[in-house]
């Protein structure tokens, strides 16, 4: 074989080599490859090994995984003109590969974009206090309004989560004294609410303590008990005030009668011992006597 033949077949192996290299395509699983023949969209490949014609052929690979993409903080004036800054994250995965390489030049530009919009719009739409208590349906208003977009990119919007509210200084100031006054009414409920469910105890207490008027000595009683627990040199043992007055006055109405004294002339002593009503306390006393024979009067003290 004379050398210029060997040249030859040595210059188109090189050159298959180079075409093979050339014409030869890996598409990884989580890729679909777009081809363009000429200019002209053929159609996706699926992952695999393929086979194009060099320089003729041109293929793009697209893959679909989720793309996890971070909202940059956005100052945004809320609805009660509050200005906040809202940052959030946007997830999103290539369900068309011909759209996502055909509609839309950089389709991970224009989601940011896109992203930062309609955070801004959304946000906007609502309250300080909707904002921070309604955060799920402000991130489905902003996941709706991103797919009817998209979608014509062949992008899908699956999650988008509000990441950071930054309030101004003052505000967290006020939200802190409007927290405060609101656990301070709280308490204040809480405590009337006691007060007059122990009122209302204590009044069904007292109507059956004058059903049974030992129930209030065996009370008094307990008291003297848990007085002396401290080992106390002075026991100070209550009695009913109004009942005492009232039992008092009876008694002295009880003596002028039995001393036959008209009611306009003082009342004189009287010896012999009444009966003490059951439960009254004995209460030292002082009756007025009658005026002696030289113009003096004396008082001597009797026990009720």
């Amino acid at each position: 074989m004379s050398p210029l033949v060997t040249t030859l077949v040595v210059v188109l192996v090189v050159l298959v080599l180079l075409a093979l290299a050339l014409g030869v395509r890996i598409v990884k699983q989580y890729e679909l490859g777009v081809l363009f023949r000429l200019g002209k969209v053929v159609g996706a490949r699926p992952p695999g090994l393929h086979v194009i014609i060099p320089v003729v052929d041109v293929m793009r690979r697209v893959s679909l995984r989720i793309i996890t993409m971070p909202i940059q903080s956005q100052g945004i004036i809320t609805r009660d003109n509050v200005s906040v800054d809202v940052s959030a994250v946007a997830y999103f995965r290539v369900v068309d590969a011909v759209k996502s390489v055909v509609a839309i030049e950089n389709v991970y530009v224009a989601i940011d974009q896109i992203a930062q919009t309609t955070l801004r719009k959304v946000v906007g739409q609502h309250t300080l206090d909707e904002t921070l208590s309604e955060t799920d349906r402000i991130n489905q208003d902003i996941r709706e309004i991103l797919d009817v977009t998209t979608l014509d990119w062949g992008v899908e919007v699956t999650v988008v989560e509000l990441k950071d509210i930054q309030l101004p200084d003052s505000m967290k100031r006020a939200m802190a004294r409007q927290a405060e006054a609101e656990r301070e009414k709280r308490a204040k409920i809480i405590n009337a609410e006691g007060e007059s469910m122990a009122a209302a105890a204590l009044g069904d207490a007292s109507d059956i303590m004058m059903e049974h008027p030992l129930a209030l000595q065996l009370r008094n009683l307990q008291s003297l008990v848990e007085i002396g627990v401290d080992k106390n040199t002075t026991v100070v043992f209550p009695a009913p005030l109004m009942s005492t007055i009232g039992e008092l006055g009876s008694f002295l109405a009880r003596e002028a009668t039995a001393a036959g004294v008209p009611s306009d002339r003082p009342a004189e002593r009287r010896t012999d011992p009444v009966a003490a009503p059951p439960g009254f306390l004995p209460t030292p006393v002082v009756l007025p006597a009658a005026t002696a024979s030289n113009g003096t009067t004396a008082a001597t003290p009797v026990t009720a």
